[in-house]
């Protein structure tokens, strides 16, 4: 059987280069895009093909699949500072929603039907009730998740009017490290807790803040759903796998278990064995209590569970910040 190649748009970036190497050691061939605006040149696998470009220029996607036989494209390209996104949202909807036109216009012109998007807890904004399941209103608090909701509306219109297969796959947060240790996350700037306090336990950070201890949660602070960056990898090609059956689909990937900050923060100085500075300080505008996912429809229909805990998260993300 002749070996699919897999187009990984934003394979340099953190999802995107595990997700790379996962479909590598899977045997796919893997081709990578990347403007390296936010990705990093070493996280790209040498096993890979890799065209530095913008998806801005529509003449070098076409360049690119003129050049390969692809089966299927993996799309992580995009913007994803939701706070970054309320200052400059013409940033966002430009890069994210516009370059996704760009993609998709050449995926048709090619004949290429086939697309799993990386999209976001983002698009349901403030729950309504918790653990969130894919019914749950969709109104994003942000500009960035508005991006992604938009794409996932484009996408649907798509599969209705051009036969384009998808599979949108909405993440809660992201975290943890390759077991190896030569991939992990790499933001600049950096707003994600986890690395955050890693940084502080590094010493770093002079400090880590805590937004809000006046929540209705067991310890006043916010509860968050936290999701390995691996088993976000291999959601991704189980997926694929299931992209002809399902034609179009959208699935929550999270843990379906909920960490205050506190617990997280608890946890963090317990497997580094470092202490730092905690600060306790009042709500940022915009922050729910809590944020739950529920992952059943992706369990059911599949077939993924995540294999990592919060321990496995913090301990692959600590050996990774230390190297």
């Amino acid at each position: 059987m002749k070996k699919q190649t897999i187009l990984v748009t934003g394979g340099a970036g953190y999802i995107g280069s595990h997700t790379a190497r996962l479909l590598l050691e899977k045997h796919y061939d893997v081709i990578i895009i990347d403007s390296l605006i936010n990705g990093h040149k070493e996280s790209v696998d040498k096993r890979a093909k890799f065209y530095n470009i913008d998806l801005g220029d529509k003449d070098a996607i076409r360049k690119v699949f003129e050049e390969n036989k692809i089966d299927c494209v993996i799309h992580f390209a995009a913007f994803i500072e939701a706070g970054e996104s309320m200052v400059n949202p013409k940033k966002f909807f430009r890069n994210n929603v516009i370059n996704t036109l760009n993609l998709l216009d050449i995926m048709l012109e090619k004949d290429v039907k086939k697309i799993i998007f990386s999209s976001t807890a983002a698009v349901y904004g403030e729950p309504e009730y918790t653990p969130i399941d894919e019914k749950h209103p969709k109104k994003p608090t942000n500009y960035y998740g508005l991006t992604k909701l938009m794409i996932e509306r484009i996408l649907d219109s798509y599969n209705h009017a051009y036969g384009l297969k998808y599979i949108a796959l909405r993440y809660f947060n992201a975290c943890g490290a390759h077991p190896k240790a030569d991939l992990g996350e790499n933001h600049n700037p950096e707003t994600h807790l986890i690395p955050l306090i890693l940084q502080a336990a590094k010493g770093e950070r002079e400090k880590i803040m805590v937004f809000g201890t006046d929540y209705k949660t067991k310890d006043g602070s916010c509860i968050r759903d936290y999701i390995h960056v691996c088993d976000l990898a291999e959601a991704h090609i189980k997926a694929m796998k299931r992209l002809d059956q399902l034609n179009a689909d959208q699935f929550n990937l999270g843990n379906g278990k909920g960490y205050s900050v506190l617990e997280v923060i608890d946890a963090c100085k317990k497997i580094t064995k470092k202490d730092f500075k905690v600060e306790l300080t009042s709500r940022r505008p915009g922050d729910p209590a809590i944020l739950i996912a529920d992952y059943s429809k992706a369990k059911k229909i599949l077939g993924w569970s995540p294999k990592h805990d919060l321990k496995s998260i913090i301990k692959t993300a600590w050996r990774w910040h230390k190297r």
